[in-house]
């Protein structure tokens, strides 16, 4: 996303924190005409709008028309929050209904930065309802191995990663694979986000649910791939010298891979130590031969 658009999602998800906030939110406000009661959204209320946006992301990746209209910088923006309400008045919650009236009053770059913004807002709820249930870690680690299976298995990668494959055929397949074996949330949010037509690679876009909910826990991520498994008190050891290192909380996930030797190839976002006996041989190969 360039500027416009990346301002554009930061008004939306001010919108979503502000509809599902204590004492000022939609969802409040209409279950207190009932209970009396001023209460923050329920996670289970955080489920279901996950699950509408990601339902309404699906519709603006099929549509191409609807994204361009809702996003057509020569139409007011009251006039795109109308064909917003027209569409799925009745169909959704009142707070699904405004924050796609709020997405579509923005400014957006191209078309499909809007169907981007619809499913960050489905994953921010998403991982809303798994921290408010306490389950944010085992989403997080869900996330990691599925990401790991899906490296290890190229028929299933290239399945997930095709932009031509039928997004009912793609979440009947990623029901079947998950059903019964992770949290609901975790199912929602693999199911969201490759399902779709616009996936690419579909590794990548597992490895980056688990670091955003990572970050929601307030830690950045360390993938370290190493010959070995590493004992609890090596990674801790590990997990301490890379916050002293990185001023900032690093959080590990571990992928033995016997091709590495020995040592560690440690990556932290786009940085990368390789301290591994492959990477050192291949280097004593490239002097040699020079």
């Amino acid at each position: 996303m360039d500027a416009s658009s990346r301002g554009a999602l930061t008004e939306v998800r001010e919108r979503l924190a502000e509809l599902t906030r204590p004492a000022s939110g939609l969802l409040e406000r209409a279950r207190d005409r009932i209970t009396g009661q001023d209460r923050a959204a329920t996670s289970d209320e955080m489920v279901a709008l996950a699950d509408e946006l990601f339902a309404v992301a699906r519709l603006l990746d099929g549509q191409v028309s609807l994204r361009r209209a809702l996003s057509d910088p020569s139409g007011s923006p009251a006039d795109r929050a109308g064909v917003v309400r027209r569409l799925l008045s009745g169909r959704v919650s009142d707070v699904t209904l405004d924050l796609v009236e709020t997405a579509a009053r923005q400014r957006w770059s191209r078309p499909l930065d809007l169907v981007e913004a619809t499913e960050t807002l489905a994953t921010d709820a998403a991982l809303e309802a798994a921290e408010a249930r306490g389950e944010l870690d085992g989403v997080e680690d869900e996330l990691f191995r599925f990401g790991r299976i899906v490296g290890g298995d190229a028929h299933l990668s290239r399945i997930l990663s095709d932009r031509t494959a039928p997004a009912e055929g793609k979440a009947a397949l990623l029901d079947r694979l998950l059903a019964g074996r992770v949290s609901p949330v975790t199912a929602l949010l693999l199911r969201g986000h490759l399902s779709g037509r616009a996936v690419g690679n579909a590794e990548n876009v597992v490895e980056r649910l688990s670091e955003a909910a990572s970050r929601r826990r307030g830690q950045s991520v360390a993938r370290v791939t190493t010959a070995v498994e590493l004992t609890a008190d090596q990674e801790r050891r590990l997990s301490e010298l890379l916050t002293r290192l990185y001023s900032r909380p690093i959080g590990l996930q571990v992928i033995v891979d016997p091709a590495v030797l020995g040592g560690l190839v440690i990556r932290v976002g786009d940085e990368v130590i390789d301290g591994s006996v492959a990477h050192r041989l291949e280097a004593a190969g490239r002097r040699l031969v020079g």
